[in-house]
């Protein structure tokens, strides 16, 4: 649904959840040029010919919802190979991929994520890889990626486990050792380019004899040792899990952990390291080895053991019309209706590095709602209306 950008929207009178505050409230929102302006009992005033007014009186007003991993329009939708763009295999490690290179708005699953609700997705390379490239994080409207870009480069991808290993088992990875050496070694080989770039006066004074030879996968890598993208693991196993925190704080270096289908049997220890935890995807059957303790209960345990969660969809594994639906699940299995909603918006916005902007109803954020009449967990609920940057995108 395509419509201009008005230079004011106004909520008026919904129940809103703001994703910070611990009890819903009755208020005007006024959104300006796509931020959030002001949040108040009752707003008036202006030119009412310059203002797109929304009747909330009766809806609740949720943030946008925000998926922390999928891979969305890197996967296309009935596309076959034309559209499958998310694996690289001849190579296991390659970060100078940026998945920002390969996104297509046009996709059928962007108009599918609006109706479900989803704002904001970090999306990027899958896990055949040891290391696969940068995630980026988008909105799920526009028609050029470039204008829809949130974070062009928000993680380095890594994988651990099963994948790496089967895709890779004929070309010098079989083994989980094999998969942790060769992490270890390209983030060594980083810092050692980055020192003798720092050495040959790099940047302000440069010396271009001593400059080492240009390597991308090494450019690539000076952002994560450098410590400003984490590394973003997919980790299922609770080995795997601990390795990758375990070269992480070797290398002294941010993590994201993604999947963590084993979280249940290790809360106390990730509540203990700290490091923010996605789960998903839990719809359908274990299919591989590592998948055996899937399940809704695992953010329900890892939230009460005061692990920061976020729940996924890793789509198209599960498309993102469905997230709300997990959040759901998730309820049914223990979890509080309160950290469901923190799981799929303020807590996924700072998974995935975008809280600035997203994941909660604040003055000076994006104006980014979806309203619904009910709660947006229920299977039965629609979605009324999904706003982005003050647009409405879809109207159900």
């Amino acid at each position: 649904m395509k419509e201009s950008r008005n230079q004011y929207l106004l909520l008026k009178q919904g129940t809103i959840h703001d994703a910070v505050t611990r009890e819903p409230f009755v208020a005007d929102i006024l959104a300006e040029n796509g931020r959030i302006a002001k949040i108040a009992p009752v707003i008036s005033g202006g030119r009412a010919d310059a203002v797109k007014v929304i009747d909330a009186a009766g809806l609740n007003v949720y943030p946008g919802f925000v998926d922390a991993h999928c891979h969305l329009g890197l996967d296309g939708y009935a596309a076959g190979f034309a559209g499958e763009d998310f694996n690289e295999t001849g190579d296991p490690v390659t970060p100078q991929l940026s998945a920002v290179d390969a996104v297509n708005p046009q996709d059928e699953t962007f108009r599918m994520a609006r109706e479900g609700g989803v704002t904001c997705v970090s999306t990027g390379p899958g896990s055949s890889n040891v290391i696969g490239g940068t995630f980026c994080v988008i909105k799920t409207y526009g028609n050029r990626i470039d204008d829809m870009i949130v974070k062009e480069k928000s993680a380095m991808k890594i994988a651990f486990g099963e994948n790496p290993k089967n895709c890779y088992k004929n070309k010098g990875v079989y083994s989980r050792m094999s998969v942790a050496a060769k992490l270890r070694e390209t983030l060594h080989e980083a810092i050692f380019y980055d020192k003798k770039k720092r050495a040959a006066g790099y940047p302000d004074n440069i010396d271009y004899g001593k400059m080492p030879p240009y390597n991308a996968k090494l450019e690539a890598m000076l952002p994560v040792i450098r410590g400003e993208i984490p590394l973003k693991a997919h980790a299922h196993r609770a080995d795997d899990i601990f390795t990758a925190i375990r070269i992480a704080k070797e290398f002294h270096l941010d993590l994201r952990i993604d999947h963590a289908t084993d979280g249940a049997l290790i809360a106390d220890e990730l509540a203990k390291e700290g490091f923010p935890v996605a789960i998903g995807p839990s719809f359908g059957h274990a299919t591989k080895y590592e998948l055996r303790n899937k399940g809704f209960e695992t953010p329900a345990i890892l939230a009460r053991a005061g692990c920061k969660v976020s729940i996924i969809t890793d789509s198209p594994v599960i498309e993102q019309r469905c997230l709300l639906l997990c959040a759901g699940r998730a309820m049914l299995y223990g979890m509080k209706e309160s950290d469901a909603l923190k799981a799929v918006t303020i807590h996924a916005a700072e998974h995935i590095g975008a809280q600035e902007r997203v994941g909660s109803i604040e003055e000076g954020k994006d104006a980014d709602f979806v309203l619904v009449r009910g709660n947006p967990f229920a299977v039965d609920t629609r979605i009324l209306y999904t706003i982005i940057n003050g647009i409405v995108v879809h109207k159900g």
